[in-house]
């Protein structure tokens, strides 16, 4: 698999569109995967540089090849794009968050993000290189009943939580779960055999979620990246379920209005001045073009804000 094929970015066009590369800017890629968007920020823009950081080092590896005609306009970091967003230092002009798993992470059955069978119950974003994380299966047979429904509920928005939950300690105590067969087992007992794949994938991603704490991070990132965010600078983050697109879509709406006081403060005291505008009336979708070429692309909901100059 060659770098460009490890993970086709989603929406290039639409991302320099709107962060409007500029000569010498200084850009972040929270989620460089295989490195496709960065690559088109530096070939758009002459002496730009990009710090780029992934949890997953293999995405790193193949970034690091694909990039390394840039030479010390690109950085990479393995590092969770909160805690390094958290840590900027230098204005930027632009940042992006590309959320979600690659089409490597789904595609390679060890890393246990699909539902094929036979595929441990892994899931972590960093693998292997994050041994103190909780997998999946950790949290399948280890989690309290009350908390597992709970992941479900949230993260899955499955109304059936309480009962899968309720199942899976059953079962653990007869077994523990290790790979999707397990899980898949367990799923149709309480779905019924014709499970659907919405029904799984809703399942599987509710795990996802928990294991990476894809949402607390996204909280965590936004705001930091909001105030290291020069004035005139963008914020681009394309989301590929409900749960991330609702928290972008309050946090720039947030950003947006004209007062930002605490509703317990008396008077306004921010003068009423909003922090910046949102540039999508509503989410971005692939075209048809890009959908032809990448079917992935089709949950893809890309949001972008501006900072206030």
């Amino acid at each position: 698999m060659t770098e460009q094929s490890y993970h086709l970015p989603v929406m290039v066009r639409e991302v320099l569109d709107y962060l409007k590369p500029t000569r010498g800017g200084v850009y972040f890629d929270g989620t460089v995967g295989g490195g496709g968007h960065s690559e088109a920020i530096l070939e758009a823009s002459a002496n730009a540089t990009i710090l780029g950081v992934d949890r997953d080092p293999e995405a790193l590896e193949a970034a690091a090849r694909r990039l390394a005609r840039f030479g010390e306009r690109i950085q990479l970091r393995r590092s969770d794009f909160a805690e390094s967003a958290e840590q900027l230092a230098e204005p930027l002009d632009g940042a992006l968050l590309d959320l979600g798993i690659s089409s490597r992470q789904v595609d390679e059955p060890a890393r246990g993000f699909s539902f094929r069978p036979g595929t441990p119950l892994d899931m972590r974003m960093a693998g292997a290189a994050a041994p103190e994380m909780p997998t999946a299966a950790d949290l399948l047979n280890r989690l309290p009943e009350a908390e597992l429904a709970d992941v479900f509920r949230r993260f899955g928005e499955e109304r059936r939580a309480r009962r899968l939950a309720r199942a899976i300690v059953r079962r653990r105590g007869e077994r523990r779960f290790a790979t999707s067969d397990d899980l898949l087992e367990v799923l149709e007992r309480v779905l019924g055999p014709r499970l659907e794949p919405q029904d799984k994938a809703r399942t599987f991603q509710a795990l996802r979620i928990a294991v990476n704490d894809e949402l607390g991070a996204l909280r965590r990132a936004l705001p930091a990246l909001r105030e290291r965010l020069a004035p005139g600078g963008v914020l681009v983050v394309i989301s590929y379920h409900s749960l991330e697109d609702r928290e972008v879509k309050n946090a720039f709406r947030e950003w947006s209005r004209g007062c930002i006081c605490p509703p317990e403060l008396p008077v306004c005291v921010c003068r009423g001045r909003p922090l910046g505008e949102t540039l999508t009336r509503r989410p971005v979708s692939a075209g048809a073009e890009e959908l032809a070429a990448n079917p992935r692309a089709r949950s893809a909901r890309l949001r972008a804000w501006q900072k206030a100059a």
